[in-house]
């Protein structure tokens, strides 16, 4: 079930997309076209799209191979290589559309969360290209953002559970219409794709030869195919709170001990590969699986009890960096399956920061009529900000237990 589902998706988010040399032309006139923006951490990327979800041109700078070799952003680094290619991708993402800055009905840009360095260079040229050519501005919260892009590519009814996770990010919420989310549990300390590409850096992996062009979390999961996680049964995080907050800074401790430990064992110096480097992925990548996939479990639970989601056909929408790992979402398939939800993931390229999710994220912001600003009003960027109302203290509350399910993952 859930590999026919994802390459429908795929599938779809091909279709939808119009060749750069079709003309938008004679959509322009019938169908109202948002630019989307976004710049809120290592990616440059915009995308022209029209209010039926159809992509009329994209473009993405990604800033992956420069940070790969600092060992990690820097965020003066991102914000001036944001600075000297965003006008590039816009330029392009227009060029590619076919579409005169007259024909847009509005610019979406996101301006929170994320980098304040990053978020500053997209909202300093989006303001000042909505004025230039007297066009409405959105601002987009990135995480709004994640939650709807699934939207786009296949019908999908409010309300619905959305677990997202990334870099940056790691958070359980209810969407119950476009800007209206209950807040479920989120992180208390890192989100798991830091996590991730944290051990990856203290394995070394970027002088493992599979892995030298391999961002952490995509060479975890790379190594964790050919590795054993019952070499090293990590303790699974938080297992003592019955709520849907999640806490990853634990599990990164209790690695990195190991490593040290194994270094030792192995008469290596940190930076040289160890032998077991593929077991400890597959045992980070599988508690990382597992304690997401506990969490969102018992999201399922409190939202049934709560009558929070559809009765008939309730839905998970897993988005974000970290959704595009396979393994992840095959943990997460054995707990929707048990509880009996539909799961969703966008495609990968869609997990991603990109363009398009902003520009589909102003297309439904204009359907609603909400949150669209006149051209000349300023707006201030948010580093932090919540996704939606909390809840949380409701949800520990109610200190659901979860029953056990056996995460029996084969690749």
């Amino acid at each position: 079930m859930f590999t026919s589902k994802a390459v429908i998706l795929r599938m779809l988010s091909r279709f939808r997309h119009i060749p750069s040399s079709s003309s938008a032309c004679g959509k322009a006139s019938c169908s109202r076209l948002v630019l989307g923006i976004e710049t809120s951490c290592d990616d440059t990327g915009a995308a022209v799209i029209d209010e039926t979800g159809l992509i009329l041109g994209e473009s993405l700078h990604s800033q992956k191979e420069v940070h790969l070799r600092t060992g990690g952003i820097i965020p003066t680094v991102a914000q001036q290589l944001h600075r000297e290619h965003i006008a590039h991708v816009v330029r392009e993402a227009m060029e590619r559309s076919g579409v005169n800055p007259s024909q847009l009905s509005a610019v979406a840009t996101t301006v929170k969360p994320g980098l304040a360095l990053s978020l500053g260079i997209g909202l300093e040229f989006s303001q000042k290209f909505v004025r230039d050519h007297n066009k409405p501005f959105i601002p987009i919260h990135h995480m709004e953002a994640h939650a709807l892009t699934v939207r786009m590519l296949q019908p999908v009814a409010f309300p619905f559970l959305v677990l997202l996770i990334s870099g940056g990010h790691s958070l359980l919420a209810v969407a119950r219409g476009v800007n209206d989310f209950l807040l479920l549990g989120q992180t208390l300390d890192e989100a798991p794709g830091d996590t991730l590409d944290k051990v990856a850096r203290r394995l070394s992996l970027i002088k493992h030869p599979q892995c030298s062009t391999l961002s952490g979390g995509q060479a975890i999961e790379l190594l964790a195919k050919d590795g054993d996680r019952r070499k090293f049964p990590f303790k699974t995080p938080m297992g003592q709170h019955y709520d849907c907050c999640f806490s990853f800074a634990g599990l990164r401790n209790q690695v990195t001990m190991t490593i040290m430990k194994k270094e030792a064992e192995e008469g290596i110096q940190q930076g040289t590969l160890l032998s077991c480097v593929n077991d400890i992925a597959a045992a980070t990548q599988h508690t990382v699986a597992s304690h997401l996939a506990k969490r969102t479990h018992r999201a399922i639970l409190f939202c049934k009890a709560n009558g929070l989601l559809q009765s008939c056909h309730p839905t998970l929408v897993v988005s974000g960096g970290v959704a595009s790992n396979q393994y992840i979402r095959k943990a997460l398939m054995f707990i929707t399956e048990a509880t009996g939800l539909n799961l969703l993931c966008p495609p990968a390229k869609f997990c991603t920061d990109n363009g398009v999710m902003i520009a589909w994220n102003g297309v439904e912001r204009l359907r609603e009529g909400t949150g669209i600003l006149p051209h000349n009003v300023d707006v201030s960027y948010e580093p932090k900000a919540p996704l939606g109302v909390d809840i949380m203290t409701e949800v520990k509350a109610a200190a659901i237990r979860v029953p056990s399910v056996k995460l029996r993952i084969t690749d």
